[in-house]
């Protein structure tokens, strides 16, 4: 089994920065980490995704401006933020594949205001 603990959410003005830290904690080595934003009544969307390679993908709507990366021991995803606009706030959710099985963060709120 595999927990994900999320942190690094809050409120920041226009043009400001976040982190955003995922640990995965457990028996079960973690291939793929990704980050995951929702609005309320709105389908969810990928933001960014990094393989245990170190391969990223990024939605066309954050490229150049949000960065994802992992620690080397490959627990710990950061998702670093920058120049954010109020079309970012949402709740993001981590999430990750670890050995086939797919697990999911309790999520942390970030609102651009």
């Amino acid at each position: 089994h595999v927990q994900l603990v999320e942190s690094g959410g809050g409120l920041v003005q226009p043009g400001g920065s976040l982190r955003l830290s995922c640990t995965a904690s457990g028996d079960r080595y973690c291939d793929d980490m990704s980050r995951y934003r929702q609005v309320p009544g709105e389908d969810r969307e990928l933001v960014a995704g990094i393989d245990r390679a170190g391969r990223t993908n990024y939605d066309d709507s954050v490229r150049g401006r949000f960065t994802v990366s992992r620690d080397t021991d490959k627990r710990t995803l950061y998702l670093q933020m920058d120049s954010l606009k109020p079309e970012d706030t949402a709740m993001y959710y981590c999430a990750a594949v670890c050995q086939w099985f797919s697990y999911r963060g309790q999520g942390t709120q970030v609102t651009v205001s």
